[in-house]
């Protein structure tokens, strides 16, 4: 490692006399977390050339001679409410074994010194070519962060595998289990021939209405906003006179079904094309497994750098679990494929994991226990086993086997999966561990937002001006209702308007809302088509409001986004901090932008 970072400083673009100093704070940005004792800038002289030059490599610092890693025993719960367990210190006497204060570094004022190491920071990021994470959480690569996470905290992540640490092409595999769905459709007698897979016609959030035989969506309070018959949209006034205010309660198993997942579209659009539930999940996809196992580079898509992610989080002390609910053949073969050749020095994936589980039955693995069996064979053959140990191959068992296992629990545990109520829901409400969603789709939506930003400038224009010009027309209608009544009107201003100007201000302004609300409405309509002309945003209910959807990855999810690959453009080590969340009555918002010279919220 200090090897490798010494020729990282010989590369940096800096002056003879500025070189020292350089390499001084590369080494801080790469060791010191922050709130640690600063290590000091290198002297000339043997220990500052042995400083700088590499001679404290990282076997000792590995070793524990220059930091210390905060034991769980040690931890204390930081201002933001995070566990300080995994953060690293620079031990003191290591300082003072080359005559340095810590604390004489840090002289003057925090705001000035705070203030000079970000701007240097910032550019040696730069320099570096590493972006820094606020960079890169405003892009389509980013995490997203719900409720913050100290991962340096974490002791073990788990991961889903398929659409977490395996990603299908959609039309492939859904439009495979489709065909599947549609043959047993046909042999029941369905006329189903004239039918086509149409992966734009459902996206992952809508909820499938069994008692009305519609799908819908739904904002955060559960108000049903769009709603499609058939293949059919219903209009507004239609949504309107079917639910009138009727909520969604998804806890009504027997009437709503949440689409959760990826998995969802093929089953959501044969809902829809034959109003009939006829896509027999565990059926179809046995034969559709066998198919993706003969051809796996057909139907699944490669991303080489997940595994690094993975090799960097297990080099940092994580202890990986696979924990899905995919059988020990099919996971052997997807895994194999999916990593193996991704990986350095001939690993294999197996080599990532302290733990694999298959055949887990999720939900209920995180609700109860079920058998455990330990695979001993490479054809998969089982046998009997009572208690895990790191390292093992199993099948089904518990999530409270695996805390039990390793001696970690709650909290401790990150788990990742991409269905939000199989994998993120249950993790965090039985067993309080930490979660993380992964949604595909997010990285489709960022750009269709960052597309649409002029046409929401434009439409938010609208209807700020429709706000002014409304609000000065109910003051008017009010002054004529007072002057019905023989009283005063709210200002003597108002008072003194003469009857036939103030019904000709109160026509004109009418006129001019009528016609906005006729600009309004289509532009309202189209807002989020970019992403699904039918449904429009993932994340959104209508212009302001989150979706139902939203609201449950918030609620379940303390991170969330578009793969697990992301983590490489963060460190194992990084502290994920929540984002402000405006209320109504907030007198500024830190995220507020303006349009033309209007500060409105943040559009995105």
């Amino acid at each position: 490692m200090a090897d490798s970072i010494e020729l990282l400083f010989n590369s940096l673009p800096a002056r003879p006399q500025s070189l020292a100093r350089t390499r001084s704070h590369v080494w801080n940005r790469l060791f010191k977390p922050p709130g640690v004792v600063r290590l000091p800038e290198p002297r000339l002289g043997k220990r500052g050339a042995a400083l700088c030059c590499g001679a404290l490599d990282s076997k000792k610092a590995a070793e524990g001679d220059v930091f210390s890693v905060t034991s769980s025993s040690k931890s204390v719960v930081d201002y933001l409410g995070e566990s300080t367990k995994g953060d690293l210190n620079v031990k003191e006497e290591h300082l003072e074994a080359f005559g340095v204060d810590g604390q004489a570094t840090l002289d003057g004022p925090i705001e000035e010194i705070a203030w000079k190491e970000a701007q240097e920071a910032d550019t040696l990021l730069n320099k570096l070519g590493i972006a820094d994470p606020l960079s890169v959480r405003h892009s389509p690569h980013g995490i997203f962060c719900s409720r913050t996470l100290n991962l340096r905290s974490i002791s073990a992540i788990g991961y889903d595998m398929d659409y977490t640490l395996v990603h299908y092409n959609v039309m492939a595999w859904e439009g495979r289990a489709y065909d599947y769905g549609m043959a047993n459709l046909k042999g029941m007698g369905f006329p189903v021939d004239d039918l086509k897979f149409d992966p734009d016609l459902v996206i992952r959030g809508l909820i499938m209405d069994k008692e009305k035989g519609n799908l819908v969506k739904a904002d955060r309070f559960g108000y049903i906003k769009r709603a499609m018959h058939g293949t059919k949209m219903l209009s507004t006034r239609e949504v309107s006179e079917i639910y009138g205010r009727e909520l969604v309660d998804l806890r009504k198993e027997s009437r709503w079904e949440f689409l959760n997942t990826l998995f969802s579209v093929s089953e959501a659009v044969m809902y829809m094309q034959a109003v009939s539930k006829a896509l027999f999940r565990a059926h179809v996809e046995g034969q559709l497994k066998s198919e993706i196992m003969a051809e796996p580079e057909r139907f699944v898509e490669p991303d080489p750098e997940l595994p690094l992610a993975l090799l960097d989080q297990k080099e940092a002390g994580k202890r990986l679990l696979l924990i899905t609910n995919s059988d020990y053949q099919y996971t052997n073969k997807m895994m194999h494929h999916a990593f193996n050749r991704f990986l350095p020095n001939d690993m294999g994936w197996r080599d990532l994991f302290d733990m694999v589980i298959v055949s887990a039955r999720k939900p209920e693995f995180f609700q109860m226990s079920h058998p455990l069996y330990e695979i001993v064979t490479s054809d998969g053959l089982m046998r009997p086993c009572f208690k895990a140990r790191s390292g093992g191959l199993y099948s089904g068992g518990s999530a409270q086997m695996v805390e039990k296992c390793l001696d970690i629990h709650g909290d401790e545990i990150l788990y990742v999966g991409d269905h939000i109520f199989t994998d993120v829901s249950q993790s965090k409400v039985h067993l309080r561990w930490r979660t993380a969603l992964i949604c595909r789709e997010l990285e489709d939506e960022f750009n269709a937002l960052i597309r649409s930003h002029s046409h929401k400038s434009a439409l938010v224009q609208f209807i700020q001006q429709k706000e002014i010009v409304g609000d000065l027309f109910n003051q008017l209608r009010l002054a004529l209702q007072r002057r019905t009544h023989s009283r005063p009107a709210q200002t003597l201003a108002a008072t003194n308007m003469d009857d036939q100007e103030l019904t000709e201000s109160m026509q004109k302004l009418l006129i001019v809302m009528q016609r906005l609300d006729q600009k309004i409405a289509p532009m309202l309509e189209a807002d989020g088509e970019l992403f699904n002309k039918r449904w429009g945003y993932l994340s959104r209910a209508g212009l302001w409001d989150k979706s139902h959807l939203m609201r449950q990855i918030e609620k379940y999810a303390d991170i969330y986004t578009s793969r697990v690959s992301n983590f490489l453009h963060y460190t194992p080590f990084m502290y994920f901090r929540s984002q402000e969340q405006t209320l109504a009555h907030d007198a500024h918002s830190y995220s507020s932008r303006e349009i033309n010279g209007v500060a409105v919220g943040d559009v995105r």
